[in-house]
This record gives C-alpha cells, structure tokens and sequence, in this order.
C-alpha cells in the first residue's frame, strides 16, 4: 500500500483528491493508498447530520458522502484516509471499522493510553471522552475518508456542533490526556504503521507485524 502525507491541505482539495484515487483504484490504474493529512477548521456533514448538530459554528461547513453526522477538522489533528479495496477484505464493512479502532488503539497504547471503541458510537474513546472521530465512504467496494485523531488542544475544535451527536464536551485531545510528552511526527509514523499493519489483506481478522510502505 503506498503511503502519501498530503501535509496541511485544505479540505474540498482532499476531497477531490480522494475522489481522484478512488476512481484510479477502481479502475486498476492506481495502487491502494493511505492518505494522512491536516486540514485548515472546517466542518464536515455526513449523511445523518441534521439541523440541530450546527448551532453556531461560523467557519466553512462541506457536506459529504461519509457516514455520521456533523464533526471538525483542524490543523491540531491528524487525519488518515485509507483508499483501499473490501473486495481483497471479504467486502466486511464493519471489521473494517474496527480495523481503524484498533490501529488507533495500538498508537496510543505506546503512550500508556488505554482507549477503546464504543459498540454506541464509531470512533475511540479514553474513559467518558472522545479522542477520535470515524466516518467513511466506499464506492465499488473502494473506501474514502477515514478518521481523525485529536492531538493539540483547539479551542475552536467542535465549538458551535454538535459532534456526531453529542456535546462538544465529551471531545479530548491528546495534549489534554498526557501534555506535551509526545512527538507530533512520531506519533504520526507510529499510527501509519499500525494502520498499514491491521488494514493488508492478510491482517484482516489478526493484526500482523510487518507491513510494507510503498512510497
């Protein structure tokens, strides 16, 4: 799987992008991807958002094709976009799903982190709190968007939403969790690893050591 870092990125450019890849991988032109990247604030509807999840957020609002309601997205994040195909993966959705929940909480279990997914709620949580968002798109069996992990404390993160659903105050960040006791780069090198690692093919069921990084 080949690995890009699209770095800080606006949000309707990755968006074009990922439809890009998507039609590319379909088509047998373009090998399975992982995207990771930041994005300038922005808020994103999924397919059950609803009036109620907007209650004052001013910024830019891009409805999309992803499951979910309303969430955020901010440079104090970093975002992983796998464009990968289910066909190789048995077309499991929901393993898939937990895939991402897994390769999140093993990132986090190398900083003394015990976080969990919750059977109520896509995505990863610390005790009663939020540290990470899911919401994905497949077309053809191919998958887009992806998840988003909060690592800097934001102060506009979340503020005037309704994220998937809930209060803004059930969110955390990384910082908020353990400070300034970790690297920003590494962390990122550590999720792209357990991500390549629980989402091959031959992971599928049982993550595995030793994933290969096409750059």
């Amino acid at each position: 799987m080949k690995v890009e870092d699209w770095g800080l990125i606006d949000y309707l450019t990755a968006q074009s992008l990922q439809h890009q890849y998507v039609e590319e991988v379909v088509a047998g032109i373009r090998e399975e991807t992982l995207v990771v990247c930041s994005h300038h604030p922005v808020v994103t509807l999924g397919k059950k958002a609803k009036p109620s999840d907007i209650m004052g957020w001013s910024g830019q609002i891009v409805e999309t094709k992803r499951g979910g309601q309303a969430t955020y997205h901010g440079p104090g994040q970093i975002i992983a976009y796998p464009i990968l195909n289910l066909e190789k993966r048995n077309k499991d959705i929901y393993l898939y799903l937990r895939q991402l929940e897994k390769s999140m909480e093993l990132a986090l279990e190398e900083l003394g982190l015990e976080s969990s997914g919750n059977p109520d709620s896509t995505g990863l949580w610390i005790g009663d709190k939020k540290i990470a968002s899911i919401g994905v798109a497949v077309k053809r069996w191919v998958t887009y968007h992806g998840l988003a992990i909060n690592l800097e404390f934001d102060p506009l993160a979340f503020t005037g939403i309704n994220p998937c659903g809930m209060s803004h105050n059930v969110m955390t960040s990384l910082k908020q969790m353990i400070g300034d006791s970790f690297d920003r780069n590494k962390f990122k090198e550590s999720l792209t690893f357990h991500l390549l690692d629980c989402l091959r093919p031959e992971a599928f069921g049982i993550c595995q050591e030793g994933p290969t990084i096409s750059q």
